[in-house]
């Protein structure tokens, strides 16, 4: 579930380009209209970076600046892509590339190969597990299932680094990898793979960036005709750029600086793959000439969930926690998480599915639900568990959901039925789209109620669920469309793999939940030996697995529930303890020592001009804000922009207040803006019961600055020494 099919599905398009702009916060904003030059957007858990890169390449087409032929943005994922298209289609931004970096490259590669090398492009495999188990049967050297899945693994980061077989020894020590076999074996299986890929004319997916990037190396003339088509990129998870994918972008880019990127070192979570987040760390080396905006309003998240997410990171070390973004919720209070001990994974799986029956049956829906684990071998106890309560659910990671074959079906029967249905028996009582799409579906084993149990019927009668559900929101949307109008919208959302929600819990592992959100998160298992994972040694490796934690903590928007088993089976010796990572933030630990590395606030910070030095900003040490009222430390945001503890009396003047958020209200509707863009509630407080006399008291308020102190400061000022505002304080 994405914050995209979490809120209205089918807006209206923005009808000018200043209106796509609406909605936005100022990070947001700062964003969406910076539209030359290098850009590096850090951007938190929550904060709403793909609506902000998004509205970005929207506002520079729909402003004229932008040609959308000449825009290519790229992410990691297809489901990411797809919804990336499916968002910009939505903000009238249609004809921009969104793809995956292997996708473009396919793409050119497919183009250009005639010119470049001539002949036929050799056939790309899907699975290249079956060429690594040929090269080992070649080899004499026998691999058991989980060594052929991690030597295959070797392979792919060996490609992605750009690591040859004879260099393959000396990478892996440097990189601190654990090979699965001796290095040299590792080394040897390697090679004889890329000659099996040559013998039998194939080629995998990492051969895809490494020939893309070897043509554009080689040839100037497709590298210019390259750059002549695209002139303007977009990143998506930088963090996550490998080595090979970063040569890519600079080739696709030339000397050209016109390049934004966005993502979290916090969010780094595939190491393992050959990611790393230093070209994300390093952008503003690169680049002195950047202008950098941190997204850290969180608006995925309640203030709970936010504190636990904060508190992981708190305690975190490495260059990545260097650089940390401390978010801010953005949401009204919900419940603390909660924490959960079983004596055994039976037991914690139980406990967990008797949860969520009670959850659904209170009113939650089923799809706002999931189970996060760290191994893909933790699913099976929980499938079990929820079918046992008859809880319906859905795999993360199954088959997409347009390629399902029920949906295909029902595809072929909603197209032929808007062809030829005037005289299909089966629409005689259908009065509007929404009760032709039951008709029609009900012929392929959609019925009002869902089967009883659980398994392959209630999974096919779930995604035609979606499709009846989907065809609600549409006809609400569009009230006048017909069901030939529908039928293109599946297209439509086919072509960008945007599908819509199935109803059913999801169960995946906390890497494959990247990206996502839910009302309601279980995570499942945290307990050492799991989380972090047995085979994280380093301090490196170990900082990825609380990265991961962090990660899925944050994939929660209101309640939180994480739990741990003392043993594996029932019966079993008791000797499991809770991961290390929640000390000192479950009830009950022993706090672990913090860390004193300097957290990233929200904000932008501009860029040098060309030919000047770059300058690291000096950092200062803060001294620990204290409530006015009781003297304790603040920690959460929105007491230190009180100064004072929520709990602690406030001697605000009410009526000030209310002539603050009564002229805050005239300046949105002047500007165009949400009223929160003014000053938030909570800075409109703060003024109230401090009632400043002059610029400086005034700017010493927390979330007023300079820039709205000169643009707003002579306004609020008079308000509070009790006099009028006339026709002052226009906003501009």
């Amino acid at each position: 579930m994405t914050a995209a099919t979490h809120s209205t599905l089918f807006p209206r398009v923005p009808d000018s380009a200043d209106a796509v702009l609406d909605g936005l916060d100022p990070e947001q904003r700062e964003v969406a209209t910076a539209l030359h030059g290098p850009v590096c957007v850090l951007a938190g858990a929550g904060t709403g970076k793909t609506r902000a890169i998004t509205h970005r390449i929207a506002y520079g087409v729909r402003a004229g600046i932008l040609q959308p032929s000449s825009v290519l943005a790229v992410t990691f994922t297809n489901r990411a892509a797809g919804e990336m298209r499916g968002r910009l289609r939505q903000l009238g931004a249609q004809g921009v590339q969104a793809r995956t970096f292997h996708s473009a490259a396919l793409r050119q590669l497919q183009y250009f190969w005639p010119k470049a090398i001539g002949g036929g492009m050799p056939r790309l495999v899907d699975r290249k597990i079956q060429l690594v188990a040929d090269a080992a049967a070649a080899c004499r050297i026998r691999l058991d299932r989980g060594e052929l899945r991690d030597v295959t693994a070797e392979i792919e980061w060996s490609k992605v680094t750009q690591t040859v077989p004879a260099d393959y020894a000396l990478a892996a020590v440097k990189a601190g990898r654990e090979a699965p076999r001796d290095p040299a074996e590792i080394a040897q299986l390697y090679s004889a793979y890329e000659d099996l890929k040559r013998d039998r004319a194939v080629i995998d997916f990492e051969d895809v960036l490494l020939l893309t990037v070897a043509v554009l190396q080689d040839r100037h003339d497709i590298a210019e005709q390259v750059r002549s088509q695209y002139q303007h990129f977009v990143v998506d998870e930088y963090q996550d750029v490998s080595p090979l994918q970063q040569r890519l972008l600079e080739l696709w880019l030339g000397d050209r600086d016109s390049l934004c990127v966005v993502g979290d070192a916090s969010q780094t979570i595939y190491s393992f793959t050959g990611a790393t987040p230093d070209h994300l760390l390093d952008f503003r080396t690169r680049h002195p000439g950047a202008t950098v905006v941190k997204l850290v309003r969180d608006y995925r998240s309640t203030p709970q969930v936010v504190r636990l997410a904060n508190g992981l990171l708190a305690q975190a070390h490495g260059r990545a926690a260097d650089h940390r973004l401390e978010l801010v919720s953005q949401r009204a209070a919900g419940p603390e998480p909660v924490y959960a001990e079983y004596t055994d994974e039976p037991a914690e799986a139980e406990g967990a599915a008797r949860r969520i029956r009670e959850l659904i049956d209170s009113g939650v829906p089923a799809g706002e639900i999931a189970i996060l684990f760290r191994t893909n071998s933790q699913s099976e106890t929980y499938e079990q568990a929820l079918a046992d309560a008859g809880v319906p659910y859905q795999l993360r990671g199954a088959e997409r959901f347009f390629d399902r074959p029920e949906i295909r079906k029902a595809g072929i029967a909603l197209r032929g039925a808007a062809r030829f249905g005037g005289n299909d028996a089966l629409l005689n009582d259908a009065v509007d789209l929404p009760s032709e799409v039951r008709a029609i579906l009900s012929a392929e084993g959609w019925t009002p109620e869902p089967p009883a149990g659980s398994g392959a019927v209630r999974e096919r009668w779930e995604s035609l669920a979606a499709l009846v559900s989907l065809a609600h929101d549409f006809a609400a949307a569009r009230p006048e469309a017909t069901l030939s109008d529908f039928v293109a919208e599946l297209d439509e959302r086919a072509n960008a793999q945007h599908a819509p929600t199935v109803q059913g819990v999801t169960l995946a592992s906390l890497h494959s939940a990247k990206g996502l959100e839910w009302d309601v998160v279980f995570l499942v298992g945290i307990a050492e030996g799991m989380m972090p994972i047995t085979y994280a040694k380093t301090d490196e490796q170990v900082e990825e697995e609380r990265r991961l934690l962090y990660v899925g903590v944050t994939r929660a928007r209101e309640r939180l529930h994480v739990s741990w088993a003392l043993s594996r089976s029932p019966g079993g010796r008791a000797s499991r303890r809770p991961s290390r990572f929640l000390d000192g933030l479950r009830p009950g630990s022993a706090s672990t020592a913090g860390r004193s590395g300097a957290s990233a606030s929200g904000g932008v910070e501009r860029g040098f001009a060309t030919g000047t030095r770059a300058v690291a900003p000096r950092r200062t040490q803060r001294t620990p804000a204290r409530c006015r009222v009781c003297g304790r430390s603040l920690t959460d945001a929105g007491e230190m922009k009180l100064m004072r503890c929520e709990d602690c009396p406030s001697d605000m003047d009410e009526g000030l207040y209310e002539r603050l958020r009564e002229w805050r209200a005239d300046q949105a509707r002047r500007t165009g803006q949400p009223a929160f863009c003014v000053f938030t509630d909570r800075t409109l407080m703060a003024i109230a019961e401090a009632a400043p006399d002059d610029d400086a008291e005034l700017a010493r308020i927390p979330g007023v600055g300079v820039r709205k102190l000169g643009r707003y400061g002579a306004d609020v000022l008079a308000l509070c020494a009790g006099r009028e505002v006339g026709g002052a304080g226009d906003g501009n």
